[in-house]
């Protein structure tokens, strides 16, 4: 079994597209965080420094954000939905998020008939949509795919969304999804996009960048210039498009190595970069990964753009890359941090572990510049979202080597 395939991005090299700039611009970021700031529960989640894990594998540093901590919901994903949402409300309003904080958006969104929210999801992007429709007294329809699990369903379920599980994959339930919202008009709010629907995808990219806005002022004994690389996971590419874009403008250009991480059974950006038009290319059949979050199988096409023309490799991962990220976060050495990583949120970390521990990928390493003198970025997307499947793998020895 091939436990990790990978390309360099030749559409880089070439120029082939050029980064949209302004949606991640430095004014953009400082407009998300500010709304962020004046939310319920707001806090900036922990950056932690996992200095003996760096000893452990050779290099200089390992930077995990901790995104399993973000506004109670064990997931990120409720940046995104909740400033899609304000954006949303604002222009309804004709509102300048600038000069508007939570409260005071919430208290005129009263004034409006109530909107119902839909979406697919494979678990947190529907429980955000749920957390924030509550917060915004409106109503939310979530759809999941076949195989999704009982227990994100039910989490959802007590943000008091109406939610099911389809017999569909991720892409087929976004399709229905998107029929649905039109016969019954309900405002779609999805993370990935197409021809005619870009707007609220780019507001929950732009949610994203909180994240960056966090990490600038976290790191203490480097700066994000000094940041070497930093490995992003993928499903269909928002996040990780958001971060790498916003990451790029913060650095005036001379951005880390970026490193897109992908479920083997998901992985279209992978196969997108493999392909020689550079054209987003879209996996079919089940996408049977239990990374649950990334099993996507259609590029959101403006992530696509950015990862093209930023990104430097892909990555192609089987399920006990992701496995091992649960359990080198959940086990540290020494004094470092315990991180608890639900399968998508670790499969960065277990890639990194990977590259760094197998000798038999020194020519990777070397191609990708890892060293004793790099400084490694990981963001843990999200904490134990599915805890039976949690303890089979970091208890039981699920997907072991």
């Amino acid at each position: 079994m091939e436990k990790i395939k990978w390309v360099d991005n030749k559409f880089k090299k070439l120029g082939f597209s050029t980064v949209e700039t302004k949606h991640f611009s430095e004014r953009e970021l400082k407009k998300v965080i500010s709304f962020h700031s004046s939310m319920p529960e707001y806090k900036p989640t922990p950056l932690h420094d996992l200095s003996e894990l760096s000893n452990s594998l050779g290099v200089k540093g390992i930077y995990v954000k901790d995104e399993s901590k973000r506004f109670g919901l064990n997931a990120f994903k409720g940046l995104g939905v909740s400033y899609a949402m304000a954006s949303y409300f604002a222009k309804e309003l004709a509102l300048d998020l600038d000069s508007t904080n939570y409260d005071s958006l919430n208290e005129q969104v009263k004034s409006l008939p109530k909107s119902t929210f839909a979406t697919a999801t494979d678990g947190n992007h529907g429980k955000g949509v749920a957390w924030a429709a509550s917060l915004f007294g409106q109503q939310a329809k979530v759809y999941m795919p076949k195989g999704s699990s009982q227990s994100r369903l039910k989490a959802i379920q007590n943000y008091g969304a109406d939610a099911c599980i389809m017999d569909l994959n991720y892409d087929d339930t976004v399709q229905m999804v998107a029929n649905l919202a039109e016969i019954n008009d309900w405002t779609l709010i999805q993370d990935t996009a197409w021809d005619g629907y870009e707007e609220i995808p780019l507001y929950i990219m732009q949610g994203y960048t909180t994240i960056v806005s966090e990490i600038t002022k976290q790191l203490k004994d480097v700066s994000l210039n000094e940041i070497t690389h930093v490995f992003l996971q993928a499903g269909v590419g928002s996040f990780a498009a958001s971060i790498a874009a916003a990451i790029y403008n913060l650095t005036s250009g001379s951005s880390p190595k970026v490193v897109i991480v992908e479920p083997s059974k998901a992985d279209c950006l992978y196969h997108s970069a493999l392909h020689p038009t550079g054209t987003p290319q879209r996996i079919y059949g089940d996408l049977a990964t239990m990374m649950a979050g990334l099993a996507c199988g259609e590029p959101n096409p403006v992530g696509w753009e950015i990862l093209k023309s930023i990104g430097d490799y892909f990555f192609s991962c089987d399920d006990l890359i992701s496995a091992n990220g649960m359990r080198v976060l959940g086990n540290p050495i020494g004094k470092d941090s315990k991180v608890i990583s639900g399968e998508s949120g670790s499969v960065s970390m277990g890639l990194v572990y990977e590259l760094m521990s197998n000798a038999e990928l020194e020519q990777v390493r070397y191609k990708l510049g890892l060293d004793n003198s790099s400084n490694i970025l990981v963001i843990n997307t999200e904490g134990d979202t599915d805890p039976i499947n949690y303890r089979k793998v970091v208890w039981e020895g699920l997907c072991l080597n």
